[in-house]
């Protein structure tokens, strides 16, 4: 179990299953730039904690909900959580029967190929499940190209790969690690490519290799 004093940003996993050298260049360096993408995606979080509750026949509402799990050592705020009436679930003061919970993230562009929208809903569900005591078992990305939901399971594959990115976080984050840059398409996009340079380094280490295959093609 970790402190208050130890949680850890939920949103900061996203980064590390991105690229772990991007989390670190953020979060142990504290360097940030902004691009088209970073500021549509703020732009989605902030139209997301516009308003407050809501009710909607058998939903309730809840939006910018503070969430925490002392024991993956996490903390962050969900852009929104349904809950559902159901059959089975946690009471909620001043409402009759069981509900269940739905938490939303909002994102801006398309689903990717990649699980890092994902992992950071699924970070989301552990906490609520630590909060409220129950489990959820599914929830949604909506995206604001396509304007709709996509469905996301919280499979044991998916809590381990969540859990897997916590505990790397915390590794680079206790140890102030930045992991060497490596070069990917996924680089283009990327707000920090000036602060990390993945192309320098990518033409240092292959300067490097010609070099030592040319002092061992010298040696008798």
């Amino acid at each position: 179990m970790f402190s208050e004093d130890d949680l850890l940003p939920i949103s900061a996993l996203q980064h590390v299953v991105y690229c772990d050298r991007q989390a670190a260049l953020i979060h142990v360096e504290r360097l940030w730039s902004e691009n088209v993408h970073t500021v549509e995606g703020h732009h989605a979080h902030e139209q997301a904690h516009e308003s407050g509750g809501e009710s909607r026949g058998n939903v309730r509402i809840v939006r910018a909900l503070a969430l925490r799990s002392l024991e993956a050592g996490l903390g962050g705020v969900a852009d929104v959580v349904e809950f559902h009436r159901a059959s089975s679930g946690i009471v909620l003061p001043g409402r009759p029967g069981r509900w269940s919970l739905f938490p939303i993230e909002y994102k801006k562009g398309k689903p990717k190929r990649h699980r890092a929208d994902e992992v950071q809903l699924c970070a989301q569900a552990i906490c609520l499940e630590e909060m409220f005591g129950t489990t959820v078992a599914d929830g949604a990305l909506f995206y604001g190209t396509t304007r709709r939901r996509k469905e996301v399971v919280f499979d044991d594959a998916l809590r381990a790969t969540t859990l897997t990115a916590a505990a790397r976080f915390r590794e680079i984050v206790e140890e102030r690690i930045t992991p060497a840059a490596r070069w990917g398409a996924k680089c283009r996009q990327c707000s920090l490519i000036d602060d990390c340079r993945p192309r320098a380094a990518e033409k240092s280490a292959r300067r490097y290799l010609a070099s030592m295959i040319r002092l061992a093609g010298e040696q008798p």
